[in-house]
């Protein structure tokens, strides 16, 4: 029987946590066996559950390793324990029954699959303009359907973000980009191309992730009857802070000069130049840190 291995990060949010968790009691798994790994990033209190399941793995990390750092750390052990897949998940999300069977669908239907994404919804009250829709349609309105990669302005788009779903993205389709907030991948991309570059700490990550995985000659699928509601930016202030701001500067850089054309590498040359005169204390430490080689943290959390 297949091995899937979910792992979740947990910093400074049990509450999200342990909600996620009580939705993935009623996944359905008739042809699987689905473990779990938190990796509890170095928050203010230890991560603990009241009563531990056997499927369920805590590591502890006294360090603060980001994002891709805590998603390779239960990476590593997932792989460790014979993991088949690695389905990575946001905490700050609620799955349907069957998104963990559809996504493997996608895997094993198609042959040069290697992740799988699902349709990812706005969790009711969390949609980014509430007042635009009517209250039937809460809950059906994306987050992500996919995502495709803007090599002119060196954005992952999400196709479909705001829309309410009347069926518009109910096929399955070949995209460009894997959203973090949650992927199955095959055991086989991972040890051909790695995990993730912890560089980047927060943010183009998994943007990263899919341009690796696609030159590896995988493909990334949108399985759209593998459904989730994601409750946005629970655990780093979301866009505007300054956290989003620097890690989204300077982040945007490291990918743009790994993967854009020269013509887009000049234009975020220009780019920073004046962020750099005029853009605000985070977007210049951004642009500083970049072309000073300072990744991971950076200088935003030390």
């Amino acid at each position: 029987m297949k091995k899937i291995t979910l792992v979740t990060i947990n910093y400074n949010a049990a509450a999200d946590t342990k909600k996620m968790l009580a939705s993935l009691k009623y996944i359905s798994h008739p042809d699987f066996n689905l473990s779990v790994i938190i990796v509890d990033n170095a928050s203010r209190e230890k991560f603990t559950l009241d009563s531990q399941a056997e499927n369920i793995t805590i590591i502890r990390s006294e360090e603060n390793t980001g994002f891709a750092g805590g998603c390779n750390i239960g990476m590593t052990q997932a792989l460790r324990d014979g993991a088949d897949y690695v389905l990575l998940l946001n905490n700050d999300t609620i799955v349907d029954t069957k998104l963990v069977l559809e996504l493997l669908k996608g895997l094993e239907a198609e042959p040069k699959a290697g992740i799988t994404v699902p349709k990812i919804y706005f969790a009711k009250g969390h949609e980014f303009h509430k007042d635009r829709y009517k209250k039937e349609e809460l809950g059906r309105v994306f987050w992500y359907a996919g995502g495709f990669t803007d090599w002119s302005h060196v954005f992952s788009n999400h196709r479909g973000v705001d829309e309410v779903d009347n069926g518009q993205y109910d096929e399955v389709t070949k995209v460009d980009f894997a959203t973090g907030c949650c992927m199955l991948i095959k055991k086989e991309v991972i040890e051909k191309v790695g995990m993730f570059d912890e560089r980047y700490f927060l943010y183009f990550e998994d943007a990263d992730f899919s341009e690796r995985t696609k030159k590896a000659g995988f493909a990334i699928y949108y399985m759209p009857k593998a459904k989730l509601w994601h409750i946005t930016s629970a655990s780093t202030g979301g866009s505007g802070s300054k956290l989003h701001d620097y890690f989204l500067t300077r982040n945007r850089l490291l990918f743009g000069f790994s993967y854009a054309p020269l013509r887009t590498k000049i234009a975020l040359l220009r780019e920073s130049i004046r962020f750099l005169q005029k853009g605000r204390s985070s977007q210049k430490q951004g642009v500083k840190d970049f072309f000073q080689a300072k990744f991971g943290k950076g200088t935003f959390l030390t």
